[in-house]
């Protein structure tokens, strides 16, 4: 998928951000289908998420727009609950339901059973494979920072002694803790619950930049008066990828992870990821939530 991923300046997509105030989620709640904001709250022991037939219980981090937030009625939208419906009721016939999560202790919660599988922008690396069995990539994004027009940092090496903010867990984190390394230490980061906890840092100047991934910095980029995406060519550039022209710190594939013991399960939804590729629907849940 060596796609562009800029996102379309619809007017839905406006209304469903609320920018002014925390920039969180629009619908207010953030709680899972059924009303529970308890994070690291156990499944039943009915087995409903483990069943080979009942109903599939998703952890996802909501909101992380646009891939899975809450618009004003309160209903869940984007790519990964568009992708869900294609896969579980298009091509599985499976009932599922999607629970929140938080990002830095998602995958503790799917060892615990507290749901089936995560669905959250979630990056294959070696260290979650560890833990985690992933699908086969299904989305590419690459880390690039986001900034205040006119705030003085034009290139990456402005960052030195300087302050950026990140969302915890995230290969945004990862992404930022490289920066310092190569910059001998000289950069300080703070870590957020959420993205837009990142987001109000760097508009109320406690730090320069915001370093996470391009679909989501973009939602953000496109909605803040005077934040702009730092240019510059980077890993997508000498890997000799469609590049975005912003600077990309690294290039990642998003996968669905499921618990090792779960293969059958695992190998269904390759085989539907497949199939939603080769028939088009893929490209039309991209497509309403990206343009390139």
């Amino acid at each position: 998928m060596d796609r562009r991923t800029y996102l379309k300046a619809s007017s839905g997509a406006v209304a469903a951000l609320a920018l002014a105030g925390c920039l969180g989620d629009s619908g207010g709640s953030g709680s899972d289908d059924n009303g529970d904001n308890d994070d690291d709250k156990k499944t039943s022991s009915d087995g409903k998420d483990d069943s080979d037939t009942g109903k599939i219980l998703i952890g996802s981090d909501i909101p992380y727009k646009p891939f899975e937030y809450r618009t004003a009625d309160g209903s869940l939208e984007g790519f990964d609950p568009g992708i869900a419906e294609a896969i579980f009721k298009g091509q599985l016939d499976r009932e599922y339901e999607f629970k929140k999560a938080g990002f830095d202790t998602i995958i503790d919660s799917l060892k615990n059973k507290n749901f089936r599988l995560i669905m959250s922008a979630m990056t294959i690396t070696d260290k979650r494979a560890e833990k985690v069995d992933f699908s086969d990539p299904y989305f590419t994004a690459y880390q690039t920072v986001a900034i205040r027009k006119g705030g003085g940092i034009e290139k990456l090496d402005d960052l030195k002694g300087k302050t950026v903010a990140v969302q915890k867990g995230t290969t945004g984190e990862s992404a930022a803790e490289k920066v310092k390394e190569d910059f001998g230490g000289s950069l300080t980061i703070h870590s957020y619950d959420q993205i837009a906890g990142a987001f109000n840092a760097l508009r109320n100047q406690q730090a320069v930049a915001v370093i996470n991934d391009n679909t989501v910095n973009a939602e953000f980029v496109n909605k803040m008066d005077g934040v702009v995406f730092l240019e510059g060519e980077g890993e997508a550039a000498k890997q000799g990828k469609n590049a975005p022209d912003y600077l990309t710190l690294t290039i990642e594939e998003y996968g669905i992870a499921f618990r090792k013991d779960d293969d059958d399960l695992r190998k269904q939804v390759n085989e539907a990821i497949k199939a939603i590729k080769d028939d088009g629907t893929y490209d039309e849940i991209y497509g309403k939530y990206f343009e390139g």
